[in-house]
């Protein structure tokens, strides 16, 4: 059960232990009749980006949200910063918000580290419209692994100071966070997500290298496009960059 409001109109499922909780996702969706929250107090296979491994339990929250938005594939990818958005004002309810920061195209950085990340899925039949989505959203708690070796080595909130938190609670938060931001994408569009996502965007303005599956791009990071796409500036052009991984 939710500690708290709990948005109008989304369900919940908390269940002790699956194999992920976006494979769940999957499961469920072709039954949908609402907006589904499904959490895991421990996850045995779940996978973030690209198939990486991505550790949860240990007082750490796995959640996905799954939901039929009603809208194309690209604007599907735009709730990846609304997911951002909705993670930086939850956390920073537990810490100090000046030591937060989004970092391109879906991770929350805490000191540095990261705290949090994303992992957008979706279905088409085929048509205009995707069938469902699925949101996965992964936050160091409580602990950060310590056998993973990334540029922006895991942290956890409680490690970097913050207050603790239940994983119920700060599901409880972040669910109402994030039906906030679909209220704002009703009525003001993606425009307002993308200004309220580039207030808190990690290097805005410096020097990052983009890494792509063929390239490295290094530039300095101007801005974010109007479809989510990173914009550098490279020896005087503009370089659009759809995917990649960005470091610092």
């Amino acid at each position: 059960m939710p500690l708290g409001p709990w948005p109008e109109g989304y369900s919940l499922v908390v269940l002790d232990e699956v194999d992920s909780t976006m494979a769940e996702a999957r499961r469920r969706a072709p039954g949908l009749d609402r907006p589904t929250w499904i959490m895991a107090r421990q996850q045995t296979n779940a996978k973030g980006r690209r198939g990486r491994t991505w550790l949860g339990g240990d007082g750490n929250l796995a959640a996905t949200l799954v939901y039929r938005p009603w809208c194309t594939p690209s604007e599907a990818a735009a709730r990846s910063f609304m997911a951002a958005n909705a993670l930086f004002e939850s956390l920073a309810l537990y810490v100090d918000r000046s030591l937060l920061a989004l970092k391109w195209p879906n991770d929350v950085l805490l000191n540095g580290g990261k705290i949090a990340g994303i992992l957008l899925e979706s279905a088409s039949s085929g048509g205009p419209l995707v069938d469902w989505l699925s949101i996965g959203l992964g936050v160091n708690l409580a602990k950060a692994p310590h056998d993973v070796r990334t540029e922006f080595p895991p942290v956890s909130l409680t490690g970097e100071g913050g207050e603790p938190v239940a994983p119920e609670q700060f599901l409880t938060v972040l669910a109402g966070h994030f039906a906030t931001q679909e209220m704002k994408l009703a009525a003001m569009g993606f425009p307002r997500i993308r200004e309220d996502w580039l207030a808190n965007a990690a290097r805005l303005g410096e020097i990052v290298t983009a890494r792509t599956t063929t390239r490295e791009i290094t530039g300095v990071f101007e801005t974010v496009d109007q479809a989510g796409n990173l914009i550098l500036r490279v020896e005087g052009r503009e370089v659009l960059i759809p995917a990649a991984d960005v470091y610092f």
